[in-house]
């Protein structure tokens, strides 16, 4: 039997779901105490005395990877689609088999992402809050229909995400070098970025984070968004120059922002986006839905357990 540590929150939220499936293959799953991720010591300390590893959004760097090579760690899976946290040369350096687990939540996502759109569009989230605080407000909201969104990334979220528009009346523009052709989505407009940024009501990011795309949203393209834009993120926070975001929601060129992701997580106290009252925040869950996490979870139970117990 391997010993396995979880450090996904979604996975640990299900964890007695799949406690018995593991062991089914050998592999005996341990709980980690976990709000969003654990630091690069406390993962020191802990992973040198496990077999394997799930790992959710933590820093898996190379020092992460040498200490637990240096004890029992000899295989690893990245619970979900993104891995810009994880060291996968450290890991081919080392001998340790890493996976992740793609494909598995781009309608949850996407589903996510178009509430933001909606919320956003009509201000359904500060109408909530104001009649919780005893009002009856009645903001004037914009229509979607005729609308254009860019959306950021052609992945499973991102190809959902433009199905879900324009199945709501909306013109769709897609940003994405790294997919080319036929995107099996009729009437979809391409551009490279930031070309027309200048056309969208709304601008949408989908994608994974990589060297070349952080801080693609900075204060030099959004100064030649439209006035009033509406920006939503649900992929990664460091997309986004957040400062530059704030002086923009200030001065009224974004008019609202919806943000599942943050450059850091969980969003500081002393944030000034918590000021902002049209915006609407998440806490980085836009894939943890019950179906999907289970979905994910025996996923990467199934390829952890391949790399010990190949055939």
């Amino acid at each position: 039997m391997k010993d396995v540590l979880v450090t996904c929150p979604p996975m640990l939220g299900q964890f007695d779901r799949f406690v018995q499936g593991a062991g089914d293959r050998g592999l005996r799953l341990h709980r980690a105490d976990v709000t969003q991720t654990l630091s690069e010591d406390e993962l020191c300390a802990l992973l040198p005395g496990y077999d394997g590893w799930i790992i959710g959004d933590d820093p898996a760097t190379r020092r992460v990877f040498e200490t637990g090579k240096a004890g029992r760690l000899r295989a690893a899976v990245k619970w979900g689609i993104g891995v810009d946290n994880v060291d996968f040369a450290a890991c081919e350096d080392l001998g340790i088999p890493i996976v992740n687990t793609p494909m598995m939540f781009g309608a949850e996502v996407a589903d996510v992402a178009v509430g933001y759109v909606i919320g956003l569009a009509r201000e359904l989230f500060l109408i909530d809050r104001g009649v919780r605080a005893g009002g009856w407000p009645k903001p004037a909201g914009i229509s979607l229909s005729g609308k254009r969104a860019g959306v950021v990334g052609l992945g499973d979220i991102g190809r959902n995400t433009c199905r879900r528009l324009q199945a709501l009346g909306m013109t769709v523009l897609a940003y994405d070098p790294g997919v080319d052709g036929d995107t099996g989505i009729a009437g979809l407009d391409r551009a490279r970025w930031p070309e027309a940024v200048e056309s969208l009501d709304f601008l949408i990011f989908t994608c994974a984070l990589n060297s070349r795309n952080f801080h693609m949203l900075d204060a030099q393209v959004l100064a030649r968004c439209k006035p009033g834009i509406r920006v939503v993120n649900v992929a990664r926070g460091p997309l986004i120059d957040e400062t530059a975001l704030i002086a923009a929601l200030q001065s009224g060129q974004v008019h609202s922002a919806a943000l599942d992701v943050f450059e850091a997580e969980p969003l500081p106290a002393d944030s000034p986006l918590r000021g902002m009252e049209r915006c609407i925040f998440g806490s980085h869950n836009g894939s943890n839905t019950v179906d999907a996490v289970i979905r994910a979870s025996h996923e990467a139970i199934r390829r952890l357990s391949e790399f010990f117990f190949r055939s």
